[in-house]
């Protein structure tokens, strides 16, 4: 059985829904097992910001906002009505081993949940926010 040993979260730039004054990222969120492969989790997330400053005004983001929102994105999600953070939690780490299981990796939701959580920006995104 291979072991998963990290999660990351793969963010980068939308090019096609990123002007001056708006940013769009999307965000992929992998698991890294120790035999050296990754393995899609969620591939479906991503996020913008706008900016209402005047139109010579870039926006301006910063690496960590990028890496703190990426964390949030990939979930888990708040509760819905009549559940706990707790509950929501619980549901989501057993969806992602559930992912892994349907990929012949037997894991655990809660060996899942206890990962190190790295975000990596692309190169593009990171010249992105350099330049503004």
């Amino acid at each position: 059985m291979t072991a998963v040993t990290r999660l990351v979260t793969h963010v980068d730039l939308d090019e096609g829904a990123t002007g001056a004054r708006h940013v769009s990222v999307t965000a992929r969120l992998e698991v890294v097992l120790a035999d050296g492969r990754s393995l899609v989790l969620l591939n479906d997330r991503g996020w913008g910001w706008s900016s209402s400053a005047p139109t010579d005004t870039p926006l301006r983001i910063s690496a960590e906002d990028i890496e703190m929102d990426a964390r949030t994105v990939v979930g888990p999600d708040e509760p819905n009505d009549g559940e706990t953070h707790e509950q929501m939690a619980a549901g989501y780490w057993n969806f992602l081993a559930d992912i892994l299981k349907h990929q012949d990796v037997d894991v655990e939701a809660q060996e899942l949940e206890r990962l190190s959580h790295d975000v990596v920006l692309t190169e593009r995104l990171q010249a992105r926010i350099q330049d503004a």
